[in-house]
């Protein structure tokens, strides 16, 4: 077996293809589309080689053909809020095979190292934690937009590998057609009647003001978590960019107290629904039948991030989100299923919430971390 670095447009072409491979006869997997993947590794295109750098490499075996991938990056504002320097590795696959898979984790290692890092989290992504993040153990159905997917064989070979879990993520599922829980019901209503407390949904028109208040109401939200690094706006118009051509507007709730932006959830109808049977390609057929399926809609909505203002976090701002979201969602008799995705086992307010909603469990994927010896 022989790694490659990928260097060039055919084994950056290699690099998309290995995946295919791989889930050639899995019925579950959804290929992310290829343009998804190209622009995490695109100087160009992704805001965090700003700050950050990353080489990907494929493992061939003795006839030449590719058997697996892995990339390795570092993003320099977290690496050293650690005990140790880490770097990430991510968007790994490979055939059922310990020694190959060792040999993806000893290529990642090395140049880790090489570039000062002293441990590696894995599998992540070069980018937001919403997208590519953690390792899938429980749950092997097929998966919504931009959630990893991987065969349960992986799970072994992190952990014979060295790897210890640092974090679950867990995500539930929230049958939409069915009533809210009577106590849920009741708290939502009557914050959503207070003095003050106004709810708005997202405009693409005014689309600035809502990336501005997002970014306020995370930061603030989301700063006392440990290696919290604050988003940027350039970031989040990135990413609301990447959305626009599946965002819908009323999906995208804001709170506000007296004005001031306090809480916040960001949904997306599944475009893995719409993509899937595309193997990755997005050409003027996949772009048609794409638009087809977008006019005809999806049964599965995904909640991507929530966040309540540390102020406002005991004012069941969430509860009456979500009552707006129903109001609207109930009408359209699209939606069967929304998959509230994915949460740190360390956010017990989160995970309250979504119990409180009636949800049930859905996926566990594992953040994990190989601390070098």
């Amino acid at each position: 077996m022989t790694i490659v670095p990928v260097s060039n447009k055919q084994t950056s072409k290699d690099f998309l293809e290995v995946a295919r491979f791989i889930y050639k006869n899995d019925k579950n997997w959804i290929c992310p589309l290829d343009q998804d993947i190209n622009t995490i590794f695109n100087p160009n295109k992704n805001p965090f080689f700003k700050h950050g750098k990353c080489q990907r490499w494929l493992l061939k075996n003795n006839e030449g053909e590719p058997i697996g991938r892995v990339a390795a990056f570092i993003n320099e504002k977290k690496a050293f809020q650690y005990d140790q320097p880490t770097g990430g590795m991510g968007f790994f696959e490979c055939i059922n095979d310990k020694e190959a898979a060792f040999k993806l984790f000893d290529t990642a290692k090395l140049w880790l190292a090489e570039n000062g890092m002293e441990a590696m989290d894995g599998p992540i992504n070069f980018g937001e934690n919403d997208s590519f993040w953690g390792l899938l153990v429980e749950g092997f159905t097929p998966p919504s937009f931009g959630m990893n997917y991987n065969h349960p064989y992986y799970h072994n070979f992190f952990m014979e590998y060295g790897f210890e879990k640092e974090y679950e993520q867990i995500t539930n599922h929230l049958a939409v057609r069915n009533p809210f829980p009577e106590r849920f019901t009741k708290i939502a209503n009557w914050v959503a009647g207070k003095p003050g407390y106004t709810f708005e949904h997202f405009s693409k028109k005014n689309a600035e003001k809502y990336v501005l208040d997002l970014m306020e109401i995370y930061n603030d939200g989301w700063k006392d978590f440990e290696n919290f690094v604050p988003i940027k706006k350039e970031t989040l118009l990135e990413s609301f960019k990447m959305m626009e051509t599946i965002m819908d507007e009323k999906l995208i709730w804001f709170a506000y107290v007296n004005g001031e932006p306090a809480s916040f959830v960001v949904i997306i109808p599944d475009a893995n629904q719409m993509i899937k049977g595309f193997n990755g390609k997005l050409g003027l057929i996949e772009k048609l039948k794409f638009v087809y399926k977008r006019w005809v809609g999806v049964n599965r909505m995904r909640a991507i991030v929530m966040g309540t203002k540390q102020a406002y976090q005991k004012h069941g701002l969430e509860s009456a989100l979500f009552i707006k979201l129903k109001e609207y969602v109930l009408p359209l008799n699209q939606y069967d299923e929304l998959e509230l995705s994915w949460v740190g086992d360390f956010n017990d307010k989160m995970l309250s919430i979504h119990q409180a909603t009636g949800a049930t469990f859905g996926k566990r994927h594992l953040t994990m971390r190989k601390i070098f010896s």
